[in-house]
């Protein structure tokens, strides 16, 4: 598998942290020292399907195709408006695809799950050649905008890769502890005559410190996994794109590995935690801004809900933005 193309997008209200002081018990400088976010981009007349469309426009162009070239789309989502169809149905028609598609929530690892059944598809189907990959979050509709401690957290957007057939996912590594509870969302379903208890939703719920424990570990040994597997060493990585949680939680890693800043860029301070879509949104922002290089080993990890977590070595192979 390789990338041909990147694309994001991002919903064009912004919402400070000065701005989050009028309504919520906290301030600038206590979002920042916890969290590193200073603003985010929030939905507000837009649908995540439209983002989502746009980001894949983009990936398209980027990739020189057109839809029509488009043999497979996965989407990788946690939560939007629609419950069926699928939010994978709704950019197929939107971007005017006509080609299979489906959805997947592998919550905010689900980028790199993504890129693992893209990578299988491409080897076991001769009829697919090209597959459009597409992270679409809103996790702002999932928090209590009452909750300093989540809301401030989050932010929305859409990111996606365009990948063929190649030899550029080097390794990948993919594990679960299974611990909902420390990061959880439950919705209220329907109700029925049947029911001996009705549906009682929550909004999402999240152990801080067990997170943090988990995102840290989990992160360090799966990119272990990686650099064992191909026996790179951390050195002859370029780029560490990281899920874009919380600065903490991504410097305490880097200083687990004895790393320089510069091997990990960051954009969470433009837009916060955007789930599975915070990687291809870093990795398409990093191609605009031609700091990529043909030749550059760039490493994914990432950790979410469940406790899912991920990583994967890539060889960028794209000369240049397109």
């Amino acid at each position: 598998m390789r990338i041909l193309g990147t694309g994001s997008a991002h919903p064009k209200l912004t919402v400070t942290n000065q701005m989050l002081e009028q309504q919520l018990d906290t301030s600038d400088e206590w979002i920042v020292t916890r969290t590193g976010i200073r603003r985010r981009q929030i939905i507000s007349s837009e649908h995540l399907d439209e983002l989502a469309a746009t980001a894949c426009r983009r990936a398209l162009d980027n990739a020189g195709l057109h839809a029509s070239d488009i043999d497979y789309i996965i989407c990788s989502n946690v939560i939007n408006e629609y419950v069926s169809p699928g939010l994978s149905c709704l950019i197929n028609e939107q971007i005017e695809a006509s080609c299979p598609c489906v959805d997947l929530n592998g919550a905010c690892t689900g980028f790199i799950y993504a890129l693992d059944v893209a990578d299988s598809i491409l080897k076991s189907r001769k009829n697919v050649r090209n597959i459009l990959i597409c992270c679409a979050e809103e996790p702002t509709r999932m928090v209590d905008w009452n909750q300093r401690n989540t809301c401030v957290l989050f932010g929305d957007g859409a990111g996606a890769v365009v990948v063929s057939d190649g030899d550029d996912l080097m390794a990948i590594s993919l594990s679960t502890q299974s611990k909902h509870e420390a990061l959880y969302q439950k919705n209220a379903l329907m109700n029925t005559p049947f029911l001996t208890e009705p549906g009682i939703g929550t909004p999402l719920t999240m152990h801080g410190q067990d997170v943090f424990k988990m995102a840290v570990s989990s992160s360090y040994q799966d990119i272990q996994h990686v650099l064992e597997e191909t026996g790179m060493t951390k050195d002859e990585v370029d780029f560490y794109l990281l899920h874009q949680a919380n600065i903490r939680i991504i410097n305490h890693i880097r200083e687990q590995m004895n790393l320089a800043d510069e091997k990990f860029p960051v954009n969470l301070d433009k837009y916060g935690n955007t789930s599975s879509a915070s990687i291809p949104m870093l990795l398409d922002e990093l191609n605009q801004d031609h700091r990529l290089k043909s030749g550059d080993i760039l490493v994914f990890s990432a950790f979410g809900a469940g406790f899912t977590t991920g990583a994967c070595m890539i060889r960028w192979s794209k000369s240049n933005v397109a």
